[in-house]
């Protein structure tokens, strides 16, 4: 079977009935233990920073502070210090929830749009040793199977596992932690961390940011999301950055998986800013992302203080930009063009994710791909040798010889590279936003 085809997927149970879109709530924990870790949280920070503004912070983070979420592998985090960067690797899944609920005007009446769709996953891991991370994203129409183990939201009673579903079902089908057993058992790794952002979440937190520049190179016109924009280069934030992540019929192919391309040109432009703006090492920027975080997002309760954000930020932020990837888990369409399925090739990234090895995306993937981003044409080139020629002077012995050395046994692994239809790019490239104007749609 060639890296293309779609992966075999097993047979549904005969006694198993698909998902149920379900509008569930979520579980929590006592809010009084959520405001007394994120006031202490917030003052360790401050303190740690060399600040004056605790008291303010550790009051106003408490009393913002959202109900959090059990995952139930709480366990494996059992020694992590509150303060400085994490010890060891990180595999956080960000959710991102269309519920209408709380959003105010703009996004469709909430008592109508009802359903609470995970349409947006992705998965952040930081290595062992800081020295790589990659962002995975998983598109919302793919196949996946739901493992056993998943309670109802609602009445906390045992769901039966189900096969061959919409990845965006299972939010409504098991609430946060559901979404997080179902990746991890697609991709063999353990997710000890979550949240779930809504539509104004994200806008939030690009506000508190101070705006992401992004590179446009065909217009964008989008009218389901109201976003326009021309050519060029511009600083997205607040409502425009939501629209930005929003937009699908404005650019690429129209599909889903354009929109994660465009996902990835902001993503990967808010990982320069971080680094090179200063953001990190900044106690009030930190405090207004973690206050935007805490405000807007529902966290599992490993996450909510606000020291353990801080510390997975930290772990990340001497990270080389060619060494932070944004890659999008390899699908194929089924006939009909209604869901995708994983290729053959999306097991190479299972393998990096559990053999803590970076991920080498092919530069050739994104040629004359119809969803991927636009290269930058402002980019530089790569130097070239003046006369095109190759030093083999490595390969060669003392006398001139090529003899192959003696065999040794085979040195481990540094990478993983990845198969040529697994797309995606670093935070050290700068590409570009493949607009789409309301005549191509």
């Amino acid at each position: 079977m060639s890296s293309n085809e779609p992966r075999t997927t097993r047979a549904r149970r005969d006694d198993a009935s698909p998902a149920i879109a379900r509008h569930g709530r979520l579980r929590h924990n006592g809010v009084l233990a959520t405001i007394t870790k994120a006031a202490a949280s917030v003052l360790a920070i401050v303190l740690a920073s060399g600040t004056a503004v605790a008291a303010y912070a550790a009051f106003d983070l408490a009393s913002t502070a959202k109900p959090t979420v059990s995952l139930g592998n709480e366990s494996v985090l059992e020694g992590v210090p509150d303060v400085g960067a994490i010890e060891g690797g990180v595999n956080l899944l960000v959710i991102g929830s269309d519920s209408r609920a709380g959003q105010g005007d703009g996004f469709g009446d909430p008592d109508v749009e009802t359903s609470v769709l995970n349409d947006v996953n992705l998965l952040l891991h930081i290595s062992e040793d800081h020295s790589h991370v990659e962002v995975v994203s998983f598109p919302r129409d793919m196949l996946v199977d739901i493992p056993a183990g998943c309670t109802d939201p609602d009445t906390d009673e045992e769901l039966w596992e189900q096969y061959d579903v919409k990845i965006n079902t299972v939010l409504d089908y098991g609430g946060m932690p559901c979404v997080v057993k179902t990746v991890e058992d697609l991709t063999g790794i353990s997710i000890p961390f979550a949240g779930i952002v809504q539509f104004m979440g994200a806008a939030a937190i690009s506000e508190a940011v101070g705006g992401v520049e992004v590179c446009v190179a065909e217009p964008i016109e989008d009218q389901h999301t109201d976003l326009y924009l021309d050519a060029g280069t511009h600083e997205l934030k607040g409502l425009e950055a939501l629209q930005f992540l929003r937009t699908r019929y404005g650019v690429g192919d129209g599909s889903d998986l354009g929109r994660i391309s465009n996902q990835q040109v902001f993503m990967s432009a808010l990982a320069r800013k971080l680094q090179s703006g200063g953001t990190l090492g900044d106690p009030l920027k930190l405090y207004s992302i973690a206050k935007a975080a805490l405000e807007n997002m529902q966290l599992s309760n490993t996450l909510v203080e606000p020291a353990k954000m801080v510390s997975i930020a930290m772990a990340a932020k001497d990270v080389d930009l060619s060494k932070i990837a944004f890659v999008q888990y390899p699908t194929a369409y089924l006939d009909g063009f209604g869901a995708v399925v994983p290729t053959d090739s999306a097991e190479a990234i299972n393998l990096a994710l559990q053999q803590d090895l970076p991920m080498a995306l092919d530069p050739t993937a994104l040629e004359d791909n119809s969803f991927a981003s636009a290269a930058d044409p402002d980019a530089a080139t790569p130097d070239e040798s003046t006369d095109g020629s190759t030093d083999e002077s490595t390969d060669a012995g003392t006398d001139g010889s090529t003899d192959a050395p003696a065999e040794t046994e085979a040195p481990q692994p540094t990478e993983q590279a990845l198969p040529s239809d697994v797309t995606g790019q670093t935070a050290a490239e700068t590409r570009c936003s493949a607009g789409r104007t309301l005549a191509d749609q």
